[in-house]
């Protein structure tokens, strides 16, 4: 039942919010999101961390809320997300409270269960106070909450000369309204409303005293949006409940399916989905995969390119969704702050006040270097996955412009490799993606003067140079077929002479403005595997040092090898593990036979998911794997993060040797290998044009063969080279 006003007290006067610091118990953090809003709380369900919080549109809407009984908090006793990704639930009881016109209350008889989950820019939460003791109570709960309207960019520690006006809070019976108009000239405002009028309502604080009779239960609903809703109850609660829950199911059932005989190797399989479809939001433009919470919740170029990639053997409706609002977002304009020119596609795009208003370039920004062969890649792969090449036509144009722009910006340095370099202050000093500031080096630990170019997007330009040679042909083209088969020959020559070190057996890291190597070994190289570009003998040398411990430190691949002159186990890009580098160097790996390393690759990362509750992060450090010991934890790492949740698909793939040939309705499946542990791996409704594949891969002593399920396969030729 909902609450209803409790027993006079007497006048006796609630107590104080405890104002000092509170131990929170470990340092763990879950989200929900829905859309461009998402939310950040401790396990206990506030916000009270520096980066917690509600965010709209890049615009935390929500800095503070917190629960507290007779102004204490309430002791933990568990939280989780549902399977789904839609629900939070935590599990709280009481300290000892204090009598309120009866008897006190021991320490755990009040049971709060406290329930979440965010649809349509609203948040929704009911609480429910359970009485397991022996006599009626009168329970003094608080809520406390409050709205900075802080830009992203503020939350992360950017400071602004001026802010807009944060309005006088609006006091209704039960609702406050929050409200602040920006620079930009624009509202933002959020009503935090109850189902019951509070004893007492402030502009930061709602009080209740609940009268929970013995053996029974209270409900109170608490809503959070941008503007007055329907006074919150268990109605609207259940019905948007079952609408958040609805499109989660809808987005989780996309593509093809997998289950393995592995229980826990199931559950990691259905986070990643899970993650991958909470990241997910529906544009105009189709499914996009934001990149990751909290710091990048947003349409990222590169991110959702590398996730594309790692998910389109299973959902090439992704691929299509990120091509499409790539494609739309194209620069057509040169502009030194926003680093963009004709041709180019988009880094990174922002909705919140300090990008709308100029003061940070990031509203819709460029400065990434390899985002536009990356594109053209995904195109690439995108058609040979699925032969539509109707789809390509459309998008011609823009693949044209962006191999227009790769080319003129390689011929520009009069060595015809891809380089870059900001155009204003403002913009990433590095634009790759190992975009911090340290990340690019000599080997004596010199920055060096750009432009720069970076191995592996020649790697990249590479791969999207052939793929466009490809497409170019099946569009009856052949002049600029031939045209760009020779280039990308031409730079897989270059590539070969100017960045292979014979003396250290690995390709450098870059190539600064005068031409000399940041002579460093960095996983980098592992990126030119992929794209298939080294010849098969520096292919092997450089899977042998990736290997090693070098790199590889028991859990995945290290960013930096160890011994160079920034490695930092600790850093951000100098020696940390960033599983979608992992899976990258992986299926290169796989590319040239390596088959049973892949294999290790995939176990060290399941073995990661397990320790961080088969979730991936965006990194972490790269100290050595040790006895007995768990992969350590970068402090401020986004999770979920979409590339590091597809990373166990493309792994998986590069493991059972799997790809898919649309233009020719064949399934190739090329010394399939099985994870450690996984006797049996089931492949169910991968789709091939309108034809449904069942495959299961089996374990049959020291081989792994292939099994028709069944299906509707009579269209498709499945080639098994065991």
């Amino acid at each position: 039942m909902e609450p209803t006003r409790a027993p006079d007290t007497g006048g006796e006067a609630l107590p104080a919010i405890e104002a000092t610091p509170v131990p929170r118990g470990a340092a763990h953090h879950f989200a929900l999101k829905h859309g461009d809003t998402f939310l950040v709380t401790d396990t206990f369900g506030d916000i009270r961390g520096a980066g917690d919080g509600m965010f709209r549109d890049d615009t935390r809407v929500l800095s503070r809320f917190a629960l507290s009984l007779a102004g204490q908090p309430p002791s933990l006793l568990g939280a989780s997300l549902s399977e789904d990704n839609v629900l939070f639930t935590s599990h709280l009881t009481n300290r000892p409270l204090p009598p309120l016109g009866g008897q006190s209350i021991p320490e755990g008889v009040i049971h709060i269960e406290r329930a979440r989950f965010l649809w349509q820019e609203r948040l929704y939460e009911r609480l429910t106070l359970s009485n397991y003791g022996d006599f009626d109570t009168n329970v003094p709960l608080s809520i406390v909450f409050a709205a900075d309207f802080r830009d992203m960019f503020e939350v992360r520690g950017q400071s602004r000369p001026m802010r807009g006006e944060v309005a006088a809070p609006q006091i209704g019976t039960d609702s406050v309204l929050l409200r602040y108009e920006g620079l930009d000239d624009i509202v933002r405002s959020s009503v935090v409303a109850f189902s019951t009028a509070p004893l007492k309502l402030t502009t930061d604080r709602a009080d209740f005293i609940l009268a929970v009779r013995k053996h029974g239960n209270v409900e109170l609903y608490i809503e959070v949006g941008p503007d007055q809703p329907t006074r919150p109850g268990r109605t609207r609660f259940r019905a948007a409940a079952a609408r958040a829950r609805f499109s989660m199911r809808a987005q989780r059932r996309r593509g093809a399916r997998l289950r393995s005989s592995g229980r826990l190797f199931n559950n990691w399989i259905d986070k990643s989905r899970a993650d991958l479809a909470l990241l997910t939001t529906e544009l105009s433009t189709g499914p996009y995969p934001y990149a990751g919470i909290p710091w990048f919740s947003t349409p990222f170029g590169r991110d959702a390119i590398v996730t594309a990639l790692q998910t389109l053997w299973l959902d090439p409706a992704l691929a299509r969704g990120v091509l499409t609002f790539l494609s739309q977002n194209q620069a057509y304009e040169t502009s030194q702050f926003q680093d963009s020119a004709p041709g180019k596609i988009m880094h990174e795009t922002r909705k919140g006040e300090m990008t709308a208003l100029g003061e940070l370039p990031f509203r819709k920004y460029y400065g990434g270097v390899d985002t536009t062969p990356l594109f053209v890649i995904l195109a690439g792969a995108y058609a040979a996955r699925t032969a539509d090449l109707a789809f390509i036509d459309q998008l011609w144009p823009s693949l044209e412009a962006a191999m227009g722009w790769i080319e003129e910006q390689s011929n520009a340095n009069g060595r015809g490799f891809l380089d870059y370099a900001r155009g204003a202050e403002t913009g990433l000093a590095n634009q790759g993606w190992k975009d911090s500031s340290d990340s690019i080096f000599h080997a004596d630990g010199r920055t060096p003067d750009g432009p720069i170019a970076l191995v592996e997007v020649q790697g990249y330009v590479y791969g999207a140079l052939r793929a466009m040679a490809d497409l170019a042909q099946r569009r009856d083209d052949l002049e600029q077929a031939a045209h760009w088969l020779a280039r990308a020959q031409a730079l897989r020559t270059a590539v070969e002479a100017r960045f292979w070190m014979a003396d250290l057996g690995f390709y450098g890291l870059a190539m600064d403005g005068r031409g000399d190597m940041c002579r460093v070994r960095a996983s980098n190289a592992g990126h030119l595997l992929y794209v298939g570009l080294p010849s098969v003998d520096r292919a092997a040398c450089v899977a042998e040092q990736l290997l090693s411990a070098s790199f590889n430190n028991g859990w995945g691949i290290r960013t930096l090898a160890q011994g160079e002159a920034r490695f930092n186990p600790m850093s951000y890009h100098n020696g940390s593990v960033w599983p979608h580098d992992t899976a990258l160097c992986a299926a290169g790996l796989a590319r040239y036979g390596h088959r049973q390393s892949v294999v290790r690759l995939l176990s060290e990362t399941f073995e990661t998911a397990v320790h961080f509750g088969m979730r991936l992060p965006e990194l972490f450090c790269g100290f050595p794997r040790a006895p007995g010991e768990s992969p350590i934890a970068y402090p401020v790492a986004c999770l979920p993060q979409a590339w590091s949740s597809g990373a166990m698909f493309m792994i998986l793939q590069a493991c059972l040797g799997l790809r898919i040939d649309g233009w020719h309705r064949e399934i190739h499946i090329n010394r399939p290998s099985l994870p450690i542990g996984i006797d049996r791996i089931a492949l169910q409704g991968l789709m091939l044009g309108d034809t449904r594949i069942d495959l299961s891969f089996q374990r049959v002593g020291e081989r792994v063969v292939v099994v028709n399920d069944g299906g509707d396969q009579d269209s498709v030729r499945i080639l098994n080279q065991i």
